[in-house]
Formats: C-alpha cells, sequence, structure tokens
C-alpha cells in the first residue's frame, strides 16, 4: 500500500471513490450523493488540490487503485490559521480491517504537525461511525462538543461528535 498526495491529476478516481463511499455509506458525511454526482469533474479537483496554506488530501493506493482518502483543510485568516479541520476520510468496504485508515490518519497528522502555526486539528464524526471514533480516539482526539440532529438522512436523523486533537 502507498500513501501519496493527491493531485488535480487524480479528480476522476477520486469522484468515482467519493460517489461511492456516499452512496454506500450516506450516514458517514455531510455531503449527499444526489448533489455530489451532479458536480463537474473541476469541483472535485479543486477539492483534492493542496494548497499553499497548508491544505492537502491524502490517497491510500493498492497497486494502482485508490482505497482509501483523507483530506485535511487548514483554516483560512490570520485569526484562525492555528487550527485545521480533518475531512472525508474513508476507506473501501473491501478493503477495510487493514489499518488503512489508521495509516491514512496517522501520516495525516504528520503532515500537519509539520505546518508551523498549527496548534491543533479538529474533525466532526457521525455518531453512527463507531469504528472511526475509536481510531480517532485510539491517536489522540479527544470529543469537545456534540451537535444533535445534525444531518438527516431520509427520515432518520443522526448527531455529530466534535473531537480536537492538540499538537503543541
Amino acid at each position: 500500500m502507498e500513501i501519496r498526495l493527491l493531485t488535480e491529476a487524480d479528480a476522476s478516481i477520486y469522484r468515482e471513490q467519493r460517489l461511492r463511499a456516499l452512496k454506500e455509506d450516506p450516514e458517514a458525511f455531510g455531503d449527499s450523493y444526489t448533489q455530489s454526482v451532479q458536480r463537474p469533474i473541476e469541483w472535485f479537483a479543486e477539492r483534492i488540490k493542496s494548497k499553499a496554506n497548508g491544505s492537502f488530501t491524502l490517497g491510500a493506493f493498492d497497486q494502482d487503485q485508490l482505497v482509501g482518502t483523507v483530506g485535511f483543510a487548514r483554516a483560512l485568516g490570520d485569526k484562525f490559521s492555528h487550527k485545521g479541520d480533518i475531512w472525508g476520510m474513508y476507506v473501501t468496504l473491501e478493503f477495510r480491517g487493514r489499518e488503512i485508515g489508521r495509516a491514512l490518519m496517522v501520516e495525516a497528522i504528520a503532515r500537519a504537525r509539520s505546518i508551523a502555526g498549527l496548534e491543533h486539528i479538529s474533525l466532526g464524526v457521525m455518531t453512527t461511525q463507531t469504528v472511526a471514533r475509536q481510531l480517532y480516539t485510539s491517536l489522540g482526539f479527544v470529543p469537545w462538543g456534540l451537535e444533535t440532529n445534525a444531518v438527516r438522512v431520509n427520515d432518520r436523523f443522526i448527531d455529530e461528535e466534535f473531537m480536537i486533537l492538540k499538537l503543541s
């Protein structure tokens, strides 16, 4: 398995995996399949491209197949640049249980730690995602808040837990 930065050249395979994630695991994400399938490839290319402020997207590959992703977005503006967010964490179903999610998160945290002035990383995780919550806790993230009824999937409401990892 190889973990590397995704670039605009990976937009097509990223789009395919993202749409699969939204279709197969709709409770895990704030985005919906219906909304995302209508977005042009350029939207996905811009989303995954690394930014000068330190934002990036990582992909885990088994040979040439994209099997997992995680994004990091550094907050914009002088008053917010000390923090960043993990987003879009996903490992394809048939590759789960192989520590790919952990490897992606470890690499994302290591890269974030190298960004000058970054003090903490936050993330949001739906409370239905128990394996993901356990992974984040094992990496040192601690809960700091809960939004009840954060998302509605079909007619079901799901809470979102917010977690933080202090880097200093």
